[in-house]
């Protein structure tokens, strides 16, 4: 099955035009929407220190919107904002929220990477050992920060040529 570019309905795959809004399906593959591939762990941390954490709020936003974007057609889920964890559910549920954001989010990741078949080690594990057993060694949050953003720009690459 393919989806219409204008409407987002089901279409066959022979179909040449969408049954619903009439519009042409023929040879899209192209992602409507370009989602960036420049995210760097350079940059996250130069910019995040500039605006005093704000950089790091936006980019954490962007991957968040951008992985709905990227899986929800294929595994029917909705990762939740990174503002809405962060400013409501962060502080209500004393930190626990942003836990489980964080393994759901990267486990997403990985399994939108596997179902791809790009060829990248990412997912909840990397997160409960980079991201929080990795603060023992203190550049831990750093290289699962890392590997979250090229895991991004891997997934985002695919998406831009083949939608």
């Amino acid at each position: 099955m393919k989806y219409c570019p204008k409407c987002g309905a089901e279409v066959m795959d022979e179909a040449v035009v969408c049954p619903k809004c009439g519009c042409s399906v023929e040879m899209r593959r192209k992602a409507v929407v370009q989602l960036k591939t420049n995210r760097s762990l350079l940059k996250y941390i130069l910019l995040s220190l500039i605006t005093f954490g704000i950089y790091g709020i936006v980019v954490m936003s962007g991957v968040s919107t951008d992985i709905n974007i990227i899986a929800a057609r294929y595994d029917g889920k909705k990762t939740m904002h990174y503002c809405l964890v962060l400013f409501v559910f962060s502080w209500l549920t004393m930190g626990i929220v942003p836990l489980v954001w964080y393994h759901k989010m990267s486990a997403r990741i990985g399994g939108e990477l596997n179902r791809r078949g790009i060829d990248y080690n990412f997912g909840a594990g990397t997160f409960w050992g980079w991201g929080v057993l990795g603060t023992l060694i203190l550049v831990g949050p750093f290289i699962y920060i890392h590997k979250l953003l090229k895991g991004m720009n891997l997934l985002s690459e695919d998406f831009n040529t083949k939608g």
